[in-house]
């Protein structure tokens, strides 16, 4: 967390007693603090190297922060809350879910104060939000609309003599465009304008709505580029310019210094562990199982990013597990990928399906994007919410070849091979695809294509409107845009798929609950296999084994200066260029989006 504001809201004490022969304590009214930095995560499970072994410590996750703001919002000794994300690394949709219990706030008659150095699209929206909007005087403000850049890698490809052969099913399936062509396509270009234009048109929305501005005027203000905090003042986009100790000052004033400023009320303690030696390892080991459940709830279970077999290991493990408790009354699934594996896909949803055969509820919820292989898995909920600006769609297959005769040319390496079978080295990535070999590899992802295409109209039923095909394609919707055309059933984030769920599931009271928990990378390290002896898969799925040292390499690739320079947006596109080419090089046939790198900060 950020010292500085962190050191200023510095909880007093605050119980006092009446009297003693009442022996009744007086509660302080609470200001609840959201002082957020670092990835918002949906998850919570850190991934783990060698280089996070200093470190005990986690984020808070997206579930943690709307859970909280939830019981803010009915907790009566909850005055106001405070927010402050300018270091917090957030989609769209997660904005949009946190503006929209914030607006909640408001109704309930509550003050939202937000705090910030820099006004971006991020703190723009949530902004709007707030009746008290505050800037710091020589702030930044870079509200100048909304930018996407993508990375092509043809041109490099070709100099080092790599030959990379694409098949796509779908004419808008533009996901492997990048490695072989140096501009997007026209099917590309054209479904890149139409969300764009609906992500723009919806977030102008929303700020003019929240600041009493038609869109109009919100527009004018983005096309005159950059402006000062004093032009931001004036044109009615924030209320206050303050520095931080005057902020703070003002908050103190207005609500006594007998309040309790909270930081961390009803989050969960992000220090983690405390390790100090053998023993406390020891100790953490003991300490990593699974807790029982004594009352009714709804499982939220998490799947993130891309899609393969090791990240939905543990996805499938907790749904299953969710399956067999009677306490889980429904199931709640955060879905925020853009897809992988064909295969690894129809693993997954074959678990949401074991689940829904036991007649509980299974609803999903859409986070920044829920698309191709992520649309996949969610098809079959009883219910579907997603964010205006969700990405989702992308119903189509890639499937992609890498030759590397030029590179082996370029090296002086030649290959002699030998077969039994005519098509036994279809793969080899000595040579090119023959004619005959392409039909053959066109033929089998059409096949992946149907199924992909029946899941969801199993799933979705008469909810589509319109021809299932000529919505596919490989096109790509905004979740406003999915609404309109039956992909989705209510836009609504996290919080509105937990009460649905629960409604569906005819639960008054009810827990809610992040599974598996939410783990710092130390204790994701050290945590021991679960014992369940209740299991009936005696060959059950496991998260495949991978080399510490390309986790050690990815890492100081990742942090690397040179790669830092590019800036996060280009660095982030080069790290899943890589991916994609692992992602490839395992996996014949991807369900997986194209890349739409939209900047919001």
């Amino acid at each position: 967390m950020k010292k500085q504001l962190l050191n200023y809201f510095a909880a007093p004490i605050v119980a006092s007693l009446t009297t003693t022969l009442l022996s009744s304590s007086v509660l302080a009214d609470t200001v609840a603090i959201y002082d957020l930095e670092g990835t918002i995560s949906e998850g919570g499970q850190q991934s783990v190297s060698i280089l996070d072994l200093g470190s005990a410590g986690k984020n808070y996750t997206h579930f943690d922060i709307v859970e909280s703001l939830n019981a803010a919002i009915t907790d009566d000794d909850v005055k106001a809350v405070v927010l402050d994300v300018d270091s917090a690394g957030m989609s769209l949709a997660q904005v949009q879910e946190l503006r929209r219990l914030l607006l909640k706030v408001r109704e309930a008659d509550k003050d939202v104060w937000i705090y910030t150095q820099a006004l971006s699209i991020q703190t723009a929206l949530l902004g709007s939000a707030a009746n008290h909007m505050t800037l710091l005087p020589e702030g930044n403000v870079m509200l100048t609309g909304l930018y996407s850049e993508n990375m092509y890698f043809k041109n490099m490809l070709d100099k080092v003599g790599v030959k990379v052969e694409v098949v796509h099913i779908g004419d808008f399936k533009s996901a492997g465009e990048t490695f072989y062509r140096n501009e997007p396509s026209e099917y590309a270009q054209k479904q890149s304008d139409i969300l764009m234009d609906s992500m723009y048109e919806q977030i102008i929305a929303q700020i003019a709505k929240g600041r009493n501005l038609t869109p109009q005027q919100v527009k004018a203000i983005m096309d005159k580029g950059l402006i000062t905090p004093e032009q931001a003042l004036e044109a009615k986009l924030i209320d206050h310019l303050e520095y931080r100790t005057d902020f703070i000052e003002i908050v103190r004033k207005k609500y006594g210094e007998e309040t309790d400023y909270n930081k961390a009320y009803r989050l969960p303690n992000l220090d983690g562990p405390e390790i100090n030696g053998l023993m406390d390892v020891f100790k953490l080991m003991k300490s990593q199982k699974n807790k029982k459940y004594e009352s009714d709830y709804v499982a939220v279970i998490s799947l993130e990013g891309s899609i393969d077999d090791g990240s939905i290991a543990p996805v499938r493990t907790a749904i299953l597990k969710a399956k067999r408790d009677e306490k889980c009354k429904a199931l709640v699934l955060r879905v925020n990928s853009p897809g992988g594996s064909a295969l690894s896909s129809d693993v997954l949803w074959e678990a949401t399906d074991e689940f829904k055969e036991t007649g509980r509820p299974f609803v999903v919820s859409m986070g920044g994007v829920a698309a191709s292989g992520g649309y996949y898995v969610a098809a079959g909920a009883d219910r579907i919410y997603a964010e205006e600006g969700t990405i989702t769609g992308s119903i189509g297959v890639v499937g992609m070849k890498f030759s590397l005769a030029g590179v082996m040319d370029k090296l002086g390496i030649s290959t002699h091979s030998s077969k039994r079978g005519k098509h036994a080295d279809i793969m080899n990535t000595s040579r090119s695809y023959t004619a005959e070999e392409e039909n053959l590899i066109r033929a089998s992802m059409l096949d992946v294509y149907g199924t992909f295409k029946k899941r969801i109209t199993d799933g979705r039923g008469d909810k589509i409107k319109g021809d299932l095909e000529k919505l596919a394609g490989g096109r790509v919707y905004s979740g406003k845009d999915a609404l309109a055309i039956g992909l989705v059933d209510e836009i609504g984030g996290l919080n509105e798929a937990i009460n649905k769920a629960a409604s569906l599931a005819k639960l008054e009271e009810f827990d809610a609950y992040l599974l598996p928990e939410s783990r710092s990378a130390i204790e994701s390290l050290f945590s021991k296999p679960a014992k369940d002896k209740g299991n009936p898969e005696f060959i059950s799925m496991t998260t495949p084994k991978k080399s510490l040292v390309p986790s050690l390499f990815g890492a100081h690739f990742a942090e690397s200066s040179a790669l830092s320079i590019l800036g996060p947006e280009k660095k982030n596109q080069i790290i899943r260029f890589i991916q994609q080419v692992d992602a490839f090089k395992d996996q014949r046939i991807l369900l997986i989006a194209p890349s739409f790198n939209l900047q919001t900060k």
